[in-house]
């Protein structure tokens, strides 16, 4: 019991009463099949662990729960999935996939991290600098806005984006010409878009 995490635990004891069979069979098997596995907690779910990268991970949810490996596509090909983790939504025990295929799964992950091999993630394609709305254009090359012009054009291209896209998104003319102005302002502050989460 020395690799249980009490926080996984605690974990499946508030999950809600359908999801706990479920995530304690999934413990269960991945420790039966991977004694060495060690046990953590990642973007708040359940991880398991073998030779320092994780092998796999599950989730409880309010209505289903999910479970997962983090290198899936080596293990089984590229293949869709409803939901998050590669088997769907599990709402029983029903829903999972036999064990004899967990197992397998499961010790090809372990190979995996125990050869060290590193998957290779194809880098996504550069995303080109946003195009600037013909008015909002006009507003930022006036000399009053000369502030905003500079912060504006110091951004990395995300930035700009951010708020290229909130402009663009406005439904209606008036929401449009609120966020330019807004925008204007922000921007001669020094500020990005989302400003106000900056320090959450």
């Amino acid at each position: 019991m020395a690799s249980h995490d009490p926080r996984i635990d605690d974990y499946i004891a508030h999950a809600a009463p359908f999801a706990q069979p479920v995530l304690e069979h999934l413990r269960d098997l991945v420790h039966e099949v991977c004694p060495e596995v060690e046990e953590d907690v990642k973007w708040s779910m359940p991880f398991f662990i073998y030779k320092n990268t994780p092998l796999c991970s599950m989730a409880s949810f309010k209505s289903h729960c999910s479970f997962g490996f983090w290198r899936y596509r080596e293990l089984a090909g590229d293949k869709d999935a409803e939901g998050m983790g590669q088997f769907g939504k599990l709402t029983s025990l029903k829903d999972l996939p036999p064990n004899r295929i967990l197992i397998e799964l499961i010790r090809k992950a372990m190979a995996l991290n125990k050869s060290g091999a590193r998957t290779r993630r194809a880098r996504a394609a550069a995303k080109s600098a946003p195009v600037l709305p013909e008015d909002f254009a006009a507003l930022l090359v006036s000399r009053p806005h000369a502030a905003a012009r500079k912060t504006y054009e110091a951004f990395p291209p995300g930035a700009k984006r951010e708020y290229v896209d909130w402009i663009n998104e406005a439904k209606t003319d008036a929401t449009r010409q609120k966020r330019m102005a807004t925008a204007l302002e922000w921007l001669a502050e020094g500020k990005r878009r989302n400003w106000k989460y900056e320090s959450c």
